[in-house]
């Protein structure tokens, strides 16, 4: 396994004036992996996959989006679909050779807009993680009711494990919740919010859930490379007619069924999970 210490932090300018964070590691001349995390999330929902990754030989960069984690927050509340493909754009742009584009839910969505909408390659292979371009409206609008839950606040770490628990009554509540620190930030108020901007879900053209089904539609036609649907078999996202929907506009489409897994695939099947994706990668874009 590559050691932690060999993972560096990195930031990226990007529009607006804005930087983004990224925990990078692996020897740059090897393929990229790009790792995209879903709606207020942070890039360490991908810890155990960026590890796993590293260790089959590849290039990792894992990205807090815009808004999100370490990255700055956009003074305007930009956080549409078009602009977080602009930002990732700006990240490969910095690379040497086109890389794969891993993402969950909103970071799935913008994997597939950059693709479908930018007409020089920008990605080798791309794997969406429990997302599709018609969402399952119920699981949808449960996911925006748990972000703009407790503006408040939560008094005590332990307190927001309480809530996640009650979103995810399928995973259980790890004994240790100080993990979850790296999820939430003290702010002048002196409670913990989650570490993403609130703007980020006021906004009616939010990307999570994705708004944009007839945009994603159209870039799923237009994508030419490889592509992996990671699916949570317990997850109320993403139904069978949608998956449906989304092979006719892209009939090579791979799809991986995680049993047990919820939304949240990585983190409830981490070990079926990295297994499924870096059987994919290993065929599309093996590492050196």
């Amino acid at each position: 396994m590559t050691n932690a210490a060999h993972i560096k932090a990195r930031r990226y300018d990007v529009s607006g004036g804005l930087s983004v964070a990224a925990d990078v590691g692996g020897d740059p001349s090897h393929p990229a992996v790009i790792l995209l995390h879903g709606g207020g999330q942070t890039r360490h929902s991908w810890a155990g996959a960026m590890r796993e990754l590293l260790s089959h030989g590849y290039h990792v960069i894992n990205l807090d989006t815009r808004g999100h984690g370490d990255s700055d927050w956009a003074k305007d509340g930009d956080y549409r679909l078009g602009t977080l493909a602009a930002d990732l754009r700006a990240v490969v742009g910095t690379l040497a050779s086109i890389p794969a584009l891993v993402g969950a839910s909103m970071g799935g969505a913008t994997g597939l807009y950059l693709a479908g909408y930018t007409d020089e390659p920008v990605a080798a292979a791309l794997v969406m993680v429990d997302v599709v371009p018609r969402m399952n409206p119920e699981g949808a609008a449960r996911i925006g009711n748990f972000m703009r839950a407790k503006p408040e606040g939560f008094a005590s770490v332990e307190e927001a494990a309480d809530a996640v628990a009650a979103y995810n009554p399928h995973r259980p509540r790890p004994k240790n919740v100080s993990g979850l620190l790296k999820n939430l930030r003290y702010r002048a108020d002196g409670r913990l919010h989650w570490h993403w901007d609130p703007a980020f879900i006021r906004r009616a053209d939010r990307v999570e859930p994705p708004q944009f089904t007839d945009v994603l539609l159209q870039a799923a036609r237009r994508v030419r490379i490889p592509t992996l649907l990671v699916l949570g078999m317990e997850s109320d996202i993403v139904s069978p007619s949608a998956v449906a929907e989304f092979r006719k506009c892209l009939p090579n489409l791979e799809v991986v069924d995680v049993a047990g897994a919820g939304h949240m695939v990585a983190g409830d099947k981490n070990d079926v999970f990295n297994h499924g994706v870096i059987e994919f990668l290993t065929r599309h874009l093996p590492a050196k």
